[in-house]
């Protein structure tokens, strides 16, 4: 195992999804200060080149650097305000993950397949007197 390169693709992803993010809150300002820029970003970004954030910044800086631009300052800042509480929340996000999907396997594996007492026919019983 690479920790190094499972740290990197790690990182790239990261990068990729703040870019994203700060792609939606530039759409979001921009409908109500500018909405054809707005529609225009929309439109550039539904395409899927998005999902690779670096790829997705040099293209839009060809169309439309000032907007790029804008996005570069919104996923800094926002990189800056959850980069401190990210290691944190993601171990903990996991170690409370895998304790549910460990507890949900533990609950299936020791389920008995008890027949249900509804659905299994009463044992007939003559009543005293009668003749059997």
């Amino acid at each position: 195992m690479d920790l190094k390169q499972v740290a990197k693709d790690t990182a790239k992803t990261l990068i990729s999804y703040l870019t994203y993010q700060a792609v939606k809150i530039t759409v979001a300002q921009l409908s109500e200060t500018n909405p054809p820029s707005a529609i225009w970003l929309s439109n550039f970004s539904s395409t899927g080149k998005i999902q690779d954030g670096e790829a997705y910044l040099l293209e839009l800086i060809r169309e439309k650097p000032d907007i790029a631009l804008r996005i570069l300052t919104v996923r800094q800042h926002l990189a800056e305000e959850v980069a401190d509480f990210l290691p944190e929340m993601v171990r903990a996000g996991i170690q409370q993950s895998n304790v549910e999907y460990r507890r949900q396997h533990l609950e299936r594996s020791t389920q008995f397949n008890l027949p249900d007492p509804i659905s299994q026919p009463e044992p007939q019983t003559d009543a005293p007197g009668e003749p059997g």
